[in-house]
């Protein structure tokens, strides 16, 4: 009798999903080797809020770039408090890349982040703190200038203060003149405070 040769499975096309596939199907294709299974798994869990943890567990081992971008994207879609806990938890990370796509997907969540923003802003970890002034460049809400202000008022870390004087600079309206200039005295010798300091009064004192 002829030998048959067994089909070949095919790879996952880059244009194309497989289907019909439920949760548990998609979760378990995040563990695929080809990415292209796993991006569009990543995708296609955008549609269940449920997805949050699985994609955030991803996402800390994945290296491919286009599945990451799709991971991100979903998480931002869902945007859930699973999410922006797991966001928060990445802000700790070695991983530099993996920080500031956490920074870039939290800009996109005002709602969420900011009933959370003054814990980020009082985290012990410097780094953090820095961080959370990095997202409020971009999140679009009421309360940035007032949350700045506050930071240069009492943080100790000159870095933490440097940068949120940089973005005061930027958004900050008169009535973070006198923060910005008790703030000179608290660092007299330290010379960027002094520069972006006296370059945001100057900046405010033209409005």
């Amino acid at each position: 009798m002829a030998f048959v040769k067994p089909p070949v499975a095919q790879p996952h096309r880059d244009d194309q999903c497989l289907a019909p596939r439920d949760f548990t199907d998609l979760v378990a294709e995040l563990s695929y080797p080809n990415p292209a299974a796993r991006r569009w798994a990543a995708r296609d869990l955008a549609a269940y809020p449920e997805a949050s943890l699985a994609l955030m567990a991803c996402l800390k081992e994945e290296s491919h770039p286009s599945v990451r971008e799709a991971l991100l994207t979903s998480l931002t879609l869902i945007g859930d408090e699973v999410a922006v806990a797991g966001l928060v938890d990445c802000l700790r990370s070695e991983q530099v890349g993996l920080r500031n796509e956490a920074v870039e997907v939290m800009k996109e969540l005002p709602e969420k982040v900011a009933p959370i923003m003054e814990n980020l802003l009082a985290d012990e970890n410097p780094d953090v703190r820095i961080f959370a002034v990095n997202i409020l460049e971009s999140l679009r809400h009421p309360l940035v200038e007032r949350w700045l202000i506050d930071v240069i008022e009492r943080e100790p870390h000159v870095n933490v203060c440097g940068t949120a004087v940089d973005l005061l600079c930027e958004v900050g309206t008169p009535a973070a003149r006198e923060a910005l200039t008790r703030l000179e005295a608290r660092f007299p010798d330290e010379p960027y405070i002094q520069f972006a300091a006296e370059l945001a009064l100057k900046r405010l004192g033209e409005d």
